[in-house]
């Protein structure tokens, strides 16, 4: 299905950038937050990936891994969204403090 092959790299890039893009800030939370958005971003690559091998080919072994991947990418992004969720107010008074 070409629109989650989109997805999936859409997912990587955004994976890709928000780890770059850690890699030059140099406030403590900041970096943690972008870590969280990262981590939401991978999650998502991995739950698109399973979800197109389990569609493009239905054998057993494709299914079992998809949903191994679905269930670590789920993990992923619900870790990534609380760890932004607690992050959030932080970098906000960190760049508050900054200024």
């Amino acid at each position: 299905m070409p629109i989650l092959i989109i997805l999936i790299i859409i997912s990587l890039s955004f994976y890709a950038y928000f780890r770059m893009k850690n890699f030059r800030v140099k406030e403590v939370m900041h970096k943690k937050w972008l870590s969280a958005k990262a981590s939401i971003a991978l999650g998502a690559f991995m739950v698109f990936f399973a979800l197109n091998q389990m569609i493009v080919e239905p054998s057993t072994i494709a299914i079992i891994i998809g949903i191994i991947f679905l269930v670590v990418g789920g993990g992923s992004i619900w870790a990534g969204v609380r760890a932004y969720r607690y992050y959030l107010p932080r970098v906000i008074e960190e760049a508050q403090l900054k200024k």
